[in-house]
Order: structure tokens, then C-alpha cells, then sequence
């Protein structure tokens, strides 16, 4: 299993980039957020997910370790496979993606390509205990399709699940946290609660 690569992006096409590691070219499909984000010739690291099936094996890469984590809850949900998954994730940023699932708004999901609404409503029934609170209510927007500069993941979020706490249990621990803190400051506070 490969769990993250490091190295210099040498070609983008679609949502498809090679990722060069001392020499050997890796081809990651990433959502739209970091394709657009993922200049040229530029060092950049991607969280993994290698999906091996009968008759192929793909890589599929996250700039933070929440996107992957919402893609593979993603992709537990009957009907919802990879490329629907990276669809999904490909609408907006991995916060806002989860936060649409938080509230219940199958009809942000249901814009991916791919995802109908009977499967976007699956995936609400599904994943919305698992993702957390969300952050903010109402109607989430689809952000990507356009060129639209990618937001900062949050590393505290990635810390907390980096240190095995699940989505959910993490999101809840940096609530009400100010998020102008200091990364590590955020982490403390979370841990004590």
C-alpha cells in the first residue's frame, strides 16, 4: 500500500498528474481543488489511496490527510466508487465537501458527475454521523469547475487524525477553538478536552 508521495509534479491532464519520485513517475488523480493548485515542476506531497482492482490499479491523492479521509468514507458507501468519490471531492474544497454532507445537502452532492440524486442521498444517510458537526449551516456552493485558487487544509484537523482520532471525534474536538490560534496551540486545546 502506498500511503503518501513526495516528489515534483512533471505533467498535469484532466484531473490526472505525474508525480516524479527520484526518477519513477507516478500517475495520481486528484480532485479538482489540487489539480488546480498543483503547479508545474513544483515539490508537493500527496496523501494516497491505491484502489487495486481485477483488471487495473489507480492512485488517487490528497494534499491533507481529511481529504483522504472523507474519500474513503466516501467510497464506503454502496455505489460510490472512486471516480465518483474523487467527483465528489472535486465540487470544493474537503472541508466544504464535508460540511455539505454535515448538513444534509444531497443537492451539493448530487452536482458531482456520476452521482444521482438517489446515490447522493445514500451517501447523507450514510456519512452524516461520521463527518462531524458542521461548520457552518445553510446551502453549499460549488466552488471548482472554474479556476478558483485552493484554501489552506487545516493542519490541526490532519494532526488530530494523524493521531488517530476518527473525522468525526476530531472536528468536534476544534470546535469553538479560535482558528486564528497558533496550529499548536489548537492541537492542545483540543487534546483537552
Amino acid at each position: 500500500m502506498i500511503g503518501h508521495l513526495r516528489g515534483k509534479v512533471t505533467e498535469k491532464s484532466g484531473n490526472t498528474i505525474i508525480v516524479d519520485v527520484n526518477g519513477v513517475g507516478y500517475e495520481v488523480m486528484v480532485p479538482t481543488p489540487d489539480y488546480e493548485a498543483s503547479t508545474l515542476d513544483e515539490e508537493r506531497k500527496f496523501y494516497t489511496y491505491h484502489a487495486v482492482r481485477e483488471n487495473s490499479e489507480e492512485l488517487y491523492g490528497f494534499s491533507s490527510l481529511t481529504a483522504k479521509k472523507i474519500f474513503e468514507l466516501l467510497i464506503s458507501v454502496q455505489g460510490i466508487g472512486p471516480k465518483a468519490g474523487i467527483a465528489i471531492m472535486s465540487l470544493a474544497e474537503a472541508e466544504e465537501v464535508r460540511n455539505a454532507i454535515a448538513n444534509g445537502d444531497t443537492a451539493f452532492i448530487s452536482k458531482a458527475s456520476g452521482v444521482g440524486k438517489k446515490s447522493a442521498e445514500r451517501v447523507i444517510v450514510d456519512l452524516r454521523d461520521k463527518v462531524g458537526i458542521p461548520s457552518r449551516y445553510g446551502a453549499t456552493e460549488v466552488k471548482f469547475g472554474t479556476a478558483v485558487s485552493a484554501a489552506e487544509p487545516d493542519e490541526a484537523l490532519d494532526a488530530l487524525i494523524a493521531l488517530g482520532f476518527p473525522l468525526k471525534e476530531a472536528t468536534a474536538a476544534l470546535e469553538n477553538i479560535d482558528t486564528s490560534l497558533p496550529v499548536e496551540e489548537r492541537i492542545k486545546l483540543a487534546l483537552k478536552k
